[in-house]
């Protein structure tokens, strides 16, 4: 079965870190891709960081540059979204996103769903933010 997974969400003070994970099962993370995305309630989602499948360009939302730091693992087949100085602005359901990535856009960094729209999406993880 062909799925991504998210974990690492949880509830934590302001300030404080977490390490979110994209596990990819099924398929090989190597030519995709990556997006992260975030969703808070009554809001639209919003594109967090990306990081493509060669030249290992990223980009980040303004809101989150400086703080998040997007890497992945190839062999480990996941990708992490490492979040710093979180904020209560930053609560909201996470997700991560692949597409195929083919020559010669394979350093393409894009953070809009669409992009992500015939690829593969987790199911989020929750990050709540609060003392």
């Amino acid at each position: 079965q062909l799925q991504l997974v998210e974990s690492g969400g949880g509830l934590v003070q302001p300030g404080g870190s977490l390490r979110l994970s994209c596990a990819a099962s099924g398929f090989t993370l190597d030519y995709y891709a990556i997006g992260w995305f975030r969703q808070a309630p009554g809001k639209e989602r919003e594109g967090v960081s990306c990081v493509s499948s060669s030249e290992g360009r990223t980009n980040y939302a303004d809101s989150v540059e400086g703080r998040f730091t997007i890497s992945r693992d190839n062999a480990k087949n996941t990708v992490y979204l490492q979040m710093n100085s979180l904020k209560p602005e930053d609560t909201a359901v996470y997700y991560c996103a692949a597409v195929r990535q083919y020559p010669p856009f394979r350093d393409m960094c894009v953070m809009s769903p669409k992009y992500y729209g015939m690829g593969y999406w987790g199911k989020g993880t929750r990050v709540t933010v609060s003392s």
